[in-house]
């Protein structure tokens, strides 16, 4: 029997999507619950899977064609019910004096054109152009013919354009996709419907880098694993966090809800842009299950597979533009929260150590949070708290 390819429904809020690219080919075979197809939304890319086992026997819309949820968008017919269009045979074509290679004419190589002369043939000079392209291994672009009966040139040149011209203004016009065009959005909210600023320190990395050179291999061999530096800044923001609620909370209209629930926001980059998965009461977690985490939204981030849920009701965020060398930047709010702390790249750098000046591993911090809800003096002292606790990593053991 034939079964209807319909677009699901893809969370709440979401009304239609973008086929991004096709699969799988009309008449190919396919399995049940197989990917057929690519479905891009202002939140996530899905993979649209066939509903039963059998052959694809219908495409209705085409790549970069917007549907809505419940669209049929193509047809699979049951393996008992229809078979694979056999892919077509060809013939060899024969040699052929005209399909034979034929070796490139030197630069003094001409054609022959019709002329009033008595041998009815006279001969004209390749084009600057033609013989450019011959010395480049290109073919030359087809000579010019005057008028008169069609005449057999004195050596065969296969005919093709020499370049391809660029487009006018020498631009290139791609549409948004509707991942980007939220991404723009939320954006834009960002920055008009909050009072965002950004406050800034440094990090000394000195003790963090050793504890985890210490005990990296064996966290590993523990936990199936690897041990970063960002379960270290979950876990000391997750600490300051209940000491400065203001960046845990929101504000709906003219009242400030704080959150008692701690639901980290982990931004990366995704195959499609920047996405921010949540890890929930992500303060209930260990080093380890944090680390897993992480590490799980960010493959599914780069396959283009985190689903709306994994993105949605984070309480704050934390973003690293180190990984891509950032030294400094002043984070963007994920709107509606209050507050999004930024890593950087770490540096080596002079520091005063006492009366002494040494060179220690140094990371720039930086705190964006919305002056609606948080003074200046919680944001500083919240900063502050981070750097506290990772200069001393083992206060995050004990908790404190």
């Amino acid at each position: 029997m034939a079964s209807d390819i319909v677009v699901p429904s893809l969370g709440e809020s979401i009304r239609e999507a973008v086929v991004t690219r096709w699969l799988k080919q009309v008449g190919e075979a396919v399995k049940a619950d197989e990917p057929l197809a690519e479905l891009e939304t202002d939140k996530v890319t899905v993979e649209l899977r066939a509903p039963e086992a059998g052959v694809l026997a219908e495409r209705r819309v085409a790549e970069g064609a917007t549907v809505k949820i419940g669209d049929v968008v193509g047809r699979v017919e049951g393996a008992g019910t229809a078979t694979a269009t056999p892919a077509p045979t060809t013939t060899p074509t024969p040699l052929t004096t005209a399909t034979l290679p034929l070796p490139l004419p030197s630069p003094l190589t001409t054609t022959r054109t019709p002329s009033s002369t008595s041998s009815g043939l006279t001969e004209r000079p390749l084009t600057p152009a033609q013989r450019k392209a011959l010395r480049e291994g290109v073919a030359a672009a087809a000579p010019v013919v005057a008028a008169g009966p069609p005449v057999v040139a004195a050596a065969p040149i296969a005919v093709a354009p020499v370049a391809t011209p660029r487009a006018a203004g020498g631009e290139r016009v791609v549409p948004m996709s509707p991942l980007r065009r939220k991404i723009a959005e939320r954006l834009v909210a960002a920055q008009h419907a909050t009072a965002s600023l950004t406050t800034f320190n440094e990090v000394d990395m000195s003790h963090v880098i050793a504890l985890r050179d210490r005990y990296k291999d064996a966290f590993l061999e523990a936990h199936a694993v690897k041990l970063g530096f960002m379960s270290f800044f979950a876990k000391a923001a997750l600490a300051t966090l209940r000491e400065f609620p203001g960046l845990n909370a929101e504000l709906r209209g003219e009242a400030i809800v704080y959150k008692e629930r701690y639901d980290l926001g982990i931004a990366v980059g995704g195959g499609k842009g920047l996405v921010v998965p949540v890890i929930r009461d992500a303060d209930r977690l260990s080093f380890a299950a944090l680390e897993a985490a992480i590490a799980s939204y960010g493959k599914k981030a780069k396959e283009s597979k985190l689903t709306v849920d994994e993105m949605s009701g984070g309480t704050f965020t934390i973003t690293n533009g180190g990984v891509f060398g950032s030294m400094l930047s002043t984070p963007l709010l994920n709107f509606p929260q209050t507050g999004i702390l930024g890593m950087h790249n770490i540096v080596r750098r002079p520091v005063a150590v006492g009366d002494a000046v040494e060179i220690r591993p140094v990371m720039y911090v930086a705190l964006t949070y919305d002056h609606r809800v948080v003074d200046g003096r919680e944001a500083v002292q919240f900063l502050v708290g981070i750097k506290t606790r990772i200069e001393s990593p083992e206060r995050l053991m004990f908790e404190l």
